[in-house]
């Protein structure tokens, strides 16, 4: 395809597109109308029926408890499966985008960082991210910021097994009237396994994040260790700010599926170690970025594919129910900023680029799916396809600004798609969707900015304790030779007979 051709039809579809947005635009206008009236039709019906029961209406049944209970329960461990089916596109990821004398490496650390993240989240972080938060009104009306506590389950479900496995199934008639007079009852959700369950599959994705970022010259110790800080201590905190009911949460910045507490904290992370550690050897010449050639581009598309069909749990599980209108309104919004994510990384790199790019296209997929992350649940497909596209566009230049401007060496662009998409994301929630406005803005750049901030700081203290302590990075000659025989004294690819 010459360029001619390529301009042509990048005006055709500009065209076309330019054509068909406002009679779309209108008709999903109409429809988020008509779907807002039905919810608040619905909303008013089912408050009428459970939250203050007329005397002639009918409450509901354990039948009918049991029921949403299970279908609740089931959905959310389905979900967490997914988002476990991640990690495996993670390691495929970094894999391919990496060189094939660190394949080994690649994959052991994102096995341990699984490991790592279920056991220590488990034993520490799930109490310390959902804690609970006391406040005590400051004039008698609205309460304060508060204080954190440790959770007063304390660590109740990791040494109480089928006493507790069943409790929320089976349900006493003192707890069905409760949710019978009570709309945000959490009796009839999930249980306590199925939470921690859901959320520790969360947990290890920042630690994944970082992993590509620092892949081919960071000491495995060292980054292991780092790793159970990081999962155990600074996400669980900073998810306790807003998922956890702290501060965040009172101010009113919203993070549906976590655009910056999953995402934005995996980057800072990334960001901060990958600038202690340095490029890699031969990364820069005379000042200049060099491309390094990726081992394998089918490995890096296999992982894309895997984090995509992923992502519906992530962001569909974050629903926290197997509500069917708004869990399929987030499969949509979550496709179709995938979709107008790769769409626009694949247009930017064809035009500024001079050809299409596969590996810029693959992060244009994860930077719309980070950047509709936020809220996926708040947006409307053709918001999510302008918050998708914008996504795929942010992410082209970050790499080019960070590689050849800021000068990090980041093999996979992890600091571009999950750090300034992430923020992108963030940002969108008060700028388009139902809970746009100035005043959800400027909640939503507090929480970026505390958030960041903590993060930045939390890792360049660990960071450097690790640097000068264990030390960060391997010998040229064990980089030059691959950390999979001098880490691990094994080769990924065997080529002889």
């Amino acid at each position: 395809m010459n360029r001619k051709t390529t301009y042509l039809m990048l005006a055709l579809l500009a065209i076309t597109t330019l054509a068909t947005v406002p009679s779309v635009t209108y008709a999903f206008q109409d429809a988020a109308a008509q779907a807002v009236e039905t919810a608040d039709a619905v909303t008013e019906a089912v408050t009428d029926t459970v939250a203050e029961p007329p005397a002639d209406s009918e409450p509901v049944t354990k039948v009918e408890y049991d029921a949403m209970f299970l279908v609740n329960n089931l959905w959310i461990m389905i979900a967490g499966m997914l988002v476990f089916i991640m990690h495996l596109g993670f390691a495929t990821l970094e894999s391919g985008l990496t060189r094939s004398k660190n394949t080994v490496n690649i994959l052991f650390k994102n096995t341990m960082i699984v490991c790592i993240g279920l056991v220590s989240y488990g034993v520490i972080g799930f109490n310390m991210m959902y804690p609970g938060f006391d406040y005590e009104p400051a004039d008698g009306s609205a309460p304060d910021i508060g204080y954190f506590k440790i959770a007063d389950s304390g660590f109740g479900f990791l040494t109480n097994g089928p006493e507790i496995a069943s409790l929320g199934d089976d349900a006493t008639a003192e707890e069905i009237a409760a949710f019978n007079a009570n709309t945000t009852s959490e009796y009839a959700d999930y249980t306590l396994f199925t939470d921690f369950f859901f959320q520790a599959m969360f947990a290890a994705t920042c630690c994944t994040i970082v992993s590509g970022a620092v892949a081919g010259r960071v000491k495995l110790g060292t980054f292991l260790i780092f790793c159970v800080f990081f999962v155990t201590i600074s996400y669980p905190i900073t998810g306790s700010w807003k998922w956890g009911g702290g501060f965040l949460d009172q101010l009113g910045f919203y993070d549906f599926a976590g655009s910056t507490l999953v995402h934005s904290v995996g980057g800072w992370g990334a960001l901060v170690m990958a600038g202690l550690l340095g490029a890699r050897h031969g990364k820069y010449v005379d000042g200049r970025p060099k491309a390094l050639a990726p081992s394998s581009m089918p490995l890096a598309a296999i992982g894309v594919f895997l984090l995509w069909f992923g992502w519906f749990g992530f962001n569909g599980g974050s629903v926290l129910s197997a509500d069917p209108g708004l869990v399929s309104l987030v499969l949509v919004t979550t496709s179709m900023a995938a979709a107008a994510g790769g769409l626009a990384a694949a247009l930017i790199s064809t035009v500024h680029g001079r050809k299409p790019d596969l590996s810029m296209t693959l992060n244009g997929v994860l930077a719309g799916l980070v950047g509709i992350t936020a809220g996926a649940d708040l947006m409307n497909p053709i918001e999510a396809i302008i918050i998708g596209a914008i996504a795929g566009v942010l992410v082209y230049f970050a790499v080019i600004f960070i590689d050849s401007v800021v000068k990090i060496d980041d093999p996979v662009g992890a600091i571009s798609v999950h750090l300034v998409c992430g923020i992108w994301g963030t940002l969108a929630v008060g700028l388009f969707g139902t809970s746009a406005g100035s005043e959800q803005l400027v909640a939503q750049l507090i929480g970026i900015g505390a958030i960041g901030a903590f993060t930045v700081v939390f890792c360049l203290i660990v960071g450097l304790i690790l640097k000068f302590t264990m030390g960060l990075r391997v010998s040229p000659e064990e980089e030059m030779e691959g950390l999979d025989l001098g880490e691990h004294g094994l080769s990924a690819y065997s080529y002889g007979g």
